[in-house]
């Protein structure tokens, strides 16, 4: 069997001092015929904390069709009950100043949170693409092996014809001096 340094002037064009890490393990994945793919999704996730968890969930629920019409309800809500049914004793009378509170505090809590989600999904992206260039390294490295596996073989068929062609050559050959002699 090749060595890996070997293999990797071969297939990568270059020794393997050379490679980088991941081209290294791609490398050694494919001369032990192991496979690179993963679930990236449940690889990411394991890193993640409790508040990222949070954070995401936060941010899921925020960002939703649902957290929006409630929201809205809320909003109405709040100014039917302190417009209309407490006119006289409302907690939070017209221009609503308690509600201009809440809603900027929402929106300085939940910003950094989203943000933060933003932040990991990027994170993610950058993850999965790392293992896609993985894959795809690998994919080449076996399709460049298979090529050099079919080279080999046409090339052993080729010296295989010839041999067949130089004794057919060869028995033609005998069979037409007799012939000729006569």
């Amino acid at each position: 069997m090749p060595h890996l340094n070997d293999i990797s002037h071969v297939l990568l064009g270059k020794p393997i001092s050379e490679l980088s890490e991941i081209e290294r393990r791609i490398l050694k994945h494919a001369h032990e015929r192991r496979t690179v793919a993963t679930d990236t999704n449940a690889e990411f996730a394991t890193g993640l904390t409790f508040g990222a968890h949070l954070a995401d969930a936060i941010a899921r629920i925020g960002g939703s069709w649902s957290f929006i019409l409630g929201f809205c309800a809320f909003l109405v809500g709040w100014i039917f009950i302190n417009s209309i049914l407490v006119i006289q004793h409302a907690f939070d009378p017209y221009p609503y100043i308690f509600l201009n509170l809440v809603l900027s505090m929402l929106a300085a809590l939940q910003a950094p949170i989203i943000m933060m989600s933003q932040n990991r999904q990027a994170a993610r992206d950058r993850f999965a693409a790392s293992k896609d260039y993985e894959v795809n390294l690998k994919s080449e490295v076996e399709l460049i092996t298979l090529h050099h596996k079919i080279d080999d073989v046409l090339l052993r068929e080729i010296v295989e014809l010839r041999t067949e062609v130089a004794d057919l050559t060869r028995q033609m050959a005998q069979h037409r001096r007799p012939l000729d002699g006569d």
